[in-house]
This record gives C-alpha cells, sequence and structure tokens, in this order.
C-alpha cells in the first residue's frame, strides 16, 4: 500500500475520456439499431412486430452486466478473440438499441393518427410518410427521455470495468488497490459522474416541461 498522490487523481480523471467515448460509441450504434428497432415496431408486418417486441424483452429482462459478459465471452467459443473495448462498446450498443427502439416506439405511436391519417389520404406510402410527416414530429417528442437514457448509459459504461475495460471506474479500482483509499477515490468519480450526468438530465427535464407547455 503507498499513499494517494497526484498523479493517481489524473489518471483517473483522464480515464473520463473513455467513459465519454464508449458513451459515445454505445449511443451511436444503439441509435442505428434504436430507429431500426422503432420502425420494426411499428411495421404493418405482424411477423416483424413480433420479432422486434421479442428483442426488445430479451434486453430490457436481462441484466446489462449479463449482457456484456455474454459480448465479451460468447464469440470466444467461436474462436473469435474480442478486447474489452469492443466487447463493452458491442453490449452497450445492443443494450441501447432496444431501449431507444421502445423509447422512440412511444414517440412514433403519441403521434396523433390524424396526422397519419392526413398523409395516407395525401397518398404518402409508409416511408415517405414516416420520414416527411410522423418521424419530425416524434423526435421532438422523444428528445427528453432519450437524453434521459443517455444520462443511464454513461452510468452504466461502469459495468464495463467487469471485463477489463479501464474506463473511469475501472481506473478508480486499479488505483484503490494501490493505494487502499476507497472513501476518497469513489467520491470523486462519484463526482465525476454527478458532473457530467447533472446538466444532462437538467436539460431532459428543461425540455420535457417546454413539451407540457406547448401540449396546452
Amino acid at each position: 500500500m503507498r499513499a494517494l498522490g497526484s498523479g493517481d487523481i489524473i489518471y483517473i480523471i483522464m480515464a473520463v475520456r473513455w467513459t465519454l467515448l464508449l458513451s459515445l460509441v454505445a449511443f451511436l450504434g444503439g441509435a442505428i439499431g434504436g430507429a431500426l428497432v422503432a420502425l420494426a415496431r411499428t411495421s404493418e408486418f405482424r411477423g416483424v412486430r413480433i420479432v422486434s417486441a421479442g428483442y426488445i424483452k430479451l434486453f430490457q429482462g436481462t441484466p446489462l452486466l449479463m449482457q456484456l459478459f455474454l459480448a465479451f465471452f460468447v464469440p470466444g467459443l467461436f474462436g473469435w478473440s474480442v478486447d474489452p473495448w469492443t466487447a463493452a462498446a458491442l453490449g452497450l450498443s445492443l443494450h441501447a438499441s432496444a431501449f431507444l427502439g421502445e423509447i422512440w416506439r412511444g414517440a412514433i405511436e403519441v403521434v396523433p393518427r390524424g396526422q397519419w391519417e392526413a398523409a395516407t389520404s395525401l397518398g404518402l406510402r409508409y416511408w415517405p410518410k414516416m420520414v416527411l410527416v410522423i418521424a419530425p414530429q416524434a423526435i421532438r417528442i422523444a428528445i427528453p427521455p432519450t437524453i434521459g437514457f443517455l444520462v443511464q448509459l454513461i452510468k452504466g459504461t461502469s459495468l464495463a470495468s467487469i471485463i477489463g475495460f479501464v474506463e473511469l471506474t475501472r481506473a478508480a479500482q486499479i488505483i484503490n488497490n494501490a493505494t487502499f483509499r476507497p472513501f476518497t477515490i469513489f467520491a470523486l468519480v462519484a463526482l465525476v459522474y454527478y458532473v457530467i450526468c447533472r446538466p444532462l438530465s437538467a436539460y431532459s427535464k428543461r425540455m420535457e416541461q417546454k413539451l407540457l407547455v406547448a401540449a396546452r
């Protein structure tokens, strides 16, 4: 055991960049997958809706930690070597796609049926109707819960430490193992997460209030 020094604090703070990068990659991957899931959930084809609903139930009904373990270990069963970064990005992206898909599905279905009927009466098929009429309205509705989920995703990246990816939490664990100063170290980590997430939470709440006012 050794003393906690300024270099240790800097090491922990510098690990924030990996937390933010992993959050960004997972969110972008989840956004692509989530858009596909949301469109599948609102598809005109019953089979597509059933499959997408099963996908959502699978990822919402199982722990994120287990999903990360599977993303890390399952490829090895087929002879593929996956590093912690790839496994974490893949596991979190799949996790995010299920939640964002359901959030965006809800936003699409909240759009008044009159808008759907008006677009149909103009002769628009599914894709033009979705892109030109429904999606612009759904995006505005979806912003607050999407940002709220992003906050949860940022905090969820801490679980990537379990498979060896060195982000903020894992960096703190490494320093704590060397210095045995858990209160100081993890209090700092909690503060960093708060500084990152609090502005996003405040923005999400403000956008939600604006939508409520506009809806009255």
